[in-house]
């Protein structure tokens, strides 16, 4: 363990190299932690899951993130990174404290849960003797921050001295080690110039390089993240909506998707139609952020919110109905193969993901789902042990009545058609991300969907009229 900085009876500045702490070494805790040892900082990451902490002190990294595993051996051996679950010693060690633990969507509304992070704050705040700073990257609704310095300020036996701020974090999972190391801004929600101070040496080796800051109050800080979110799910589900009307009209959306993309108001990031967001971060947020407002008394304002949502689920029926009419209107005993299971590629994250969501209700309308999942197929299958689950490409399509592409895996955009096409026992596919050569399929004999695309006219569709096998 490291040593400590001073006695804990003394109030200490802090210096211009702080040591950290990270609360919660999940997904967005370990990445921080791994990346600010990287950067030359001691850091000691701290959780109750002593199994957790087993495994990041051995060198593994328990959960898929590109990158992250090669970078926690790298630290390690540098003597900076060491975790824990003696939170006592954390408190002793740390100058600056992040607090990453997790703020899911309570069971009985809306509302995002933050039994984690009080319970996080709380602890801090019981246990210090020095001055330090305590900084919230959970995303939380706006007014916690507020909350959370009273009670911080009842419980420490320090009181005012130990002080609170606010660091949205702005990860993309499948690239959360380059957007933690090189972020695109940092946004600091603080209440003194000293907090500020103890964040600017915390991320100095980024702001040396000119990234972005945004110095602001609490509530903006909090409001940031909620406030992105949304943002980025509106985009999604926008373009989800045009899908609507190009299937109603016989037009194309990905085209129409490129002429507005070309509008530079507009832009082309994030208008990809699909089988829309999920993963642990947007659909929760979305519906904590209108849940908030309407608890604040402004729920008209942020009403859009909830069409948003429903867009969003609609795209998880529709692809069912496009997958049924090419078994021929029955799933009943069709076989289909489930290309994906994660919310995006990159991760193994299953958490609200469109994908498994999909290869569920097609199982429950009596088709025999087999998913793949280059790396989510374990997280999938605590998540649906009824599924059945293949262990190749090849292995879930083989026999295949109908392929379903959920999730755009590299693995599924480099697959040869006619390679599939002599495994499966009906060339037909949907598309549901928009991953595919419609082109290249349908030169090798598929019947190819997608999403708000135009179809050509077949009738209806028997599966022994157009097996291949």
């Amino acid at each position: 363990m490291f040593t400590t900085r001073s006695p804990e009876t003394e109030l200490d500045p802090i210096a211009e190299h702080p040591r950290i702490t990270v609360l919660g070494v999940g997904y967005l805790g370990a990445t921080h932690a791994v990346c600010m040892a990287a950067l030359g900082f001691e850091v000691l990451g701290v959780d109750v899951d002593q199994q957790k902490i087993q495994e990041l002190s051995s060198g593994r990294v328990p959960f898929f993130e590109p990158g992250l595993q090669e970078k926690l051996s790298e630290v390690l051996r540098t003597g900076r990174l060491a975790f824990t679950t003696d939170l006592d010693a954390a408190v002793r060690f740390g100058d600056v404290h992040f607090i990453c633990v997790g703020t899911p969507q309570s069971i009985d509304s809306d509302a995002a849960d933050l039994t984690f992070v009080e319970r996080a704050f709380e602890a801090l705040a019981s246990r210090a003797r020095r001055k330090a700073l305590l900084v919230g990257k959970s995303t939380v609704p706006i007014g916690t921050a507020e909350r959370l310095t009273a009670m911080v300020n009842t419980r420490s036996p320090i009181g005012e001295a130990l002080e609170l701020a606010w660091n949205p974090e702005f990860l993309r999972e499948g690239f959360a080690v380059d957007d933690t190391l090189h972020p695109d801004r940092l946004v600091f929600g603080v209440a003194s110039g000293w907090a500020e101070r103890q964040l600017r040496a915390v991320y100095a080796p980024m702001l040396r390089r000119g990234t972005p800051l945004v110095v602001a109050d609490l509530a903006t800080a909090e409001l940031v993240k909620v406030a992105a979110n949304s943002f980025l799910a509106t985009k999604i589900s926008y373009i989800n909506a045009m899908a609507e009307v190009c299937e109603a009209t016989g037009a194309d959306v990905d085209r129409l998707a490129e002429a507005l993309s070309h509008d530079e108001r507009i832009g082309g990031k994030f208008l990809k139609p699909g089988l829309g967001f999920g993963g642990g971060c947007l659909p929760k947020d979305l519906r904590a952020f209108a849940h908030r407002a309407e608890e604040l008394g402004v729920g008209r304002a942020v009403a859009f919110l909830h069409e948003i949502d429903d867009i969003n689920t609609r795209r998880r029926f529709r692809f069912v109905d496009l997958v049924r009419d090419l078994a021929g209107g029955d799933l009943h005993g069709a076989r289909v193969a489930a290309l994906g299971a994660a919310f995006k590629p990159n991760s193994d994250d299953v958490r609200d993901a469109p994908a498994l969501d999909v290869a569920r209700m097609l199982a429950l309308e009596g088709a025999d789902v087999v998913v793949y999942d280059p790396e989510a197929n374990e997280n999938a299958h605590r998540t649906y042990p009824d599924l059945d689950y293949a262990g190749s490409l090849a292995e879930a399509v083989t026999k295949a009545d109908v392929v379903a592409l959920l999730t755009e895996w590299d693995e599924f955009g480099r697959a040869d058609p006619n390679e599939l096409g002599a495994l499966v026992n009906a060339r037909r596919i949907v598309d549901g991300r928009h991953a595919l050569d419609a082109d290249a399929y349908r030169e090798a004999g598929w019947i190819f969907r997608a999403l708000g695309q135009p179809t050509e006219p077949v009738g209806m569709i028997t599966r022994e009229a157009q097996a291949v096998n």
